[in-house]
């Protein structure tokens, strides 16, 4: 079954921005675009290239009203500890969601269950708090972070200009389509 446009859940977790610890509950969420990009674990091989790709970007999401939320079934308190040991990891500055519960791994359908890890899923969640965009990939793969910021850039222009859509490779600035009885069969 599909998640597109699924509602998140009501949620509660702990997380660590700015070298502190704060909750994050559903209600951050609305008014705005966010990322859920969930990874197996803290003080892996894969994860810190991911999410340092993502800190990399993290201002131009900032920009584009969006908020980046990384999200283990760790504890915030091995969040804390990973930051403080790995250069990759010290420089985040987004929020690190613990899932140490997999309250929101399953609601995300991410939860490895017998292992107790996530899978590797990215979300993009609308400011109505609906999944419109997601992919889950295999745990041995890295993600792209800038392929995901032109994926959440595609969305929101779909949201404001209902009437276009974006074709394959759409950045910011080129050319949309309408869709229409003139375009069937000639594309």
């Amino acid at each position: 079954m599909s998640l597109i446009n699924k509602e998140v859940a009501e949620f509660s977790v702990q997380a660590l921005q700015d070298n502190r610890f704060k909750t994050v509950t559903k209600a951050d969420l609305k008014g705005k675009w966010s990322i859920f990009f969930f990874y197996p674990a803290d003080f892996t091989f894969v994860c810190p290239t991911e999410l340092e790709d993502l800190q990399n970007l993290y201002p131009e999401f900032k920009k584009a009203n969006c908020e980046v939320y990384s999200v283990s079934t760790d504890t915030h308190f091995v969040h804390k500890a990973w930051h403080d040991h790995s250069k990759a990891i010290s420089k985040i500055t987004y929020p690190m969601l613990a899932d140490p519960t997999h309250v929101l791994s399953r609601d995300f359908e991410v939860l490895i269950e017998g292992a107790g890890l996530a899978e590797r899923g990215t979300f993009i969640i609308n400011p109505d708090c609906k999944i419109v965009g997601y992919e889950i990939n295999d745990g041995n793969v890295g993600r792209n972070a800038a392929e995901l910021l032109r994926k959440l850039q595609a969305f929101q222009f779909v949201r404001e200009h209902g009437n276009e859509v974006c074709p394959a490779k759409w950045t910011p600035g080129a050319e949309t389509l309408k869709p229409g009885i003139d375009l069937v069969g000639a594309l």
